[in-house]
């Protein structure tokens, strides 16, 4: 097997395929991401994806088994979580052991009279909360008072969400990091998020100014491996906040599916030789936590409409990864993500054509093969399946 010059990784977030063997140990027993909204809508238009072998995944109303353009399969998560930052860290070789700490009801009093005394201003909420329902519930106090409205989640999460004309974008990324300082030990969040938000009240509006302030990945990624051997990593969209900026050496945070594709295309154009890993948002942030099955089947119809133009763009020595960091059915009674398996799609010159290669053990089995196939040495976690997949 002869190396190749590039990966092209796109995680669409959240997209599950269901199946997960420890499911019921999350809550998430019957929980099919992709299945469960093709039947919700009457079925899907994905015929690229479907190309590529998506229908052999799972159940997929609309997308019926075909012969694959590459190789096609699903990774399982063994990771302590099922949320963002446990997901793609997997994805790129450091499966975590432990789950990161949440907070069902609220953060302790001590850590925010801390927060608050640091940003010399007082704080509203602190509680687990949908972001769009909270700044409707406290958008109007606190353009009024001043004070940053504080929440988290199911996740490992401390949101801060703010009016851009009350606590304008700079200050609102300070405080971010002010929290992320303070959130160390058993406090340590896996993600500390900018939620700005404009508007009048009763039409409040979220920014695609959202920020994320993640822990440190504990180990070396996939991404610190190929910089390391002096090739290119270029991030797309919310990719250099999960990893901490580390290991990247090009970016591009966009902030919503559209422009994320864009910008790898335009990384594909560019010719760099390496990893471009993009992360595409609108999936879960938009549809998966608002129980939208029929706005998150339109984007992946959206998504799958621009396929053909990644497809086109790919050199010769390009290959192609189309996968996910966890599931968020949006058919289910809950808001949170689900623990699903998720789709591993691969294409390429190089990669031998009609391939089913069934269910891997974990995500960390996609880092070993990536760094495999561009001929890079690779110590952390997962085993490489890029002989069985490369011509």
């Amino acid at each position: 097997m002869s190396a190749i010059n590039r990966v092209v990784l796109i995680v669409l977030d959240s997209v599950g395929c269901g199946d997960a063997p420890d499911a019921a140990a999350f809550g998430d027993e019957g929980s099919n991401t992709l299945g469960n909204i093709a039947r919700a809508v009457g079925g899907l238009n994905l015929p690229h994806l479907g190309a590529m072998g998506l229908g052999h995944l799972t159940d997929i109303e609309g997308v019926p088994p075909a012969e694959p353009l590459g190789a096609c399969g699903r990774l399982t998560e063994t990771g302590a979580g099922k949320d963002t930052t446990t997901g793609h860290w997997e994805l790129g070789g450091v499966p975590l052991t432990q789950a990161f700490p949440t907070f069902p009801h609220g953060f302790p009093a001590d850590l925010l009279a801390e927060f608050s005394a640091r940003i010399g201003r007082g704080w509203l909420g602190n509680y687990p909360a949908s972001g769009t329902e909270i700044i409707k519930e406290l958008g109007e106090e606190h353009m009024r008072t001043g004070k940053p409205i504080v929440y988290t989640s199911a996740d490992s999460v401390f949101q801060i969400a703010a009016h851009t004309t009350v606590i304008p974008l700079p200050e609102l990324y300070r405080q971010c990091k002010i929290a992320r300082n303070l959130l160390t030990g058993p406090l340590a969040v896996g993600r500390v998020i900018a939620r700005p938000f404009v508007g009048q009240p009763g039409h409040f509006t979220r920014t695609e100014d959202r920020r994320d302030f993640s822990l440190t990945p504990p180990a070396d990624t996939l991404l610190d491996v190929v910089k390391a051997a002096g090739l290119e990593t270029m991030a797309v969209g919310k990719i250099e906040d999960i990893f901490a900026h580390r290991g990247i050496t090009q970016s591009n945070h966009t902030g919503n599916n559209m422009a994320g594709v864009e910008a790898t295309i335009n990384f594909i154009r560019q010719g760099d030789p390496g990893l471009i890993f993009t992360n595409l948002v609108d999936f879960d942030a938009l549809y998966g936590h608002r129980n939208n099955p029929r706005g998150y089947a339109e984007a992946l119809e959206a998504f799958d409409a621009r396929l053909p133009e990644i497809l086109s763009a790919l050199q010769a020595g390009d290959a192609l990864m189309i996968t996910a960091d966890h599931g968020n059915d949006p058919t289910t009674p809950g808001t949170d993500h689900s623990r699903e398996r998720v789709p591993l799609l691969i294409s390429g010159q190089a990669v031998r054509p009609g391939l089913n290669f069934g269910a891997r053990p974990r995500f960390s089995d996609l880092a070993a093969t990536a760094a495999d196939m561009l001929g890079l040495s690779w110590r952390g976690a997962g085993q490489s399946f890029a002989g069985q997949i490369m011509r």
